[in-house]
């Protein structure tokens, strides 16, 4: 599986290149993926569902926010705790990210309807739960 991500690697660098976003790293799409239009969230659980530490977190939504995808905005109860919001921009990115990404690639293309549909149930079987 990891040699066919590698191997498939240049049809999801060209979506990024058609959105002008070819800069956006595997992290940035991740960051981008997982804020929802119209939700903020806290930076602390965007580190915790990103696996990673505190100042990562804070790199990947600096990163996004140079790009003018996301903002972050203070919580009125809690000034300490920084929300993280998609603007227009990037809830209309991540749309279209979205899109070209759930492209197939032509390697999937060519497998038969039995093929796919096995490929599917196993991929069904992996799928994490839902948070």
């Amino acid at each position: 599986m990891f040699e066919f991500l590698i191997a498939t690697r240049a049809q999801r660098d060209k979506v990024l290149a058609r959105l002008g976003l070819s800069g956006l790293t595997p992290n940035d799409s991740k960051a981008l993926f997982s804020l929802q239009p119209g939700e903020g969230k806290p930076m602390g659980a965007l580190a915790s569902e990103w696996t990673c530490d505190a100042s990562n977190a804070t790199w990947m939504v600096d990163r996004l926010e140079e790009r003018g995808l996301a903002v972050r905005q203070s919580v009125s109860t809690d000034r300490r705790v920084k929300m993280v919001v998609l603007t227009p921009l990037g809830v209309k990115t991540r749309q279209k990210l979205m899109e070209g990404m759930f492209e197939p690639p032509p390697e999937l293309m060519r497998l038969d309807k039995d093929d796919l549909r096995s490929l599917i149930n196993a991929l069904e079987k992996l799928a994490p739960p839902e948070l």
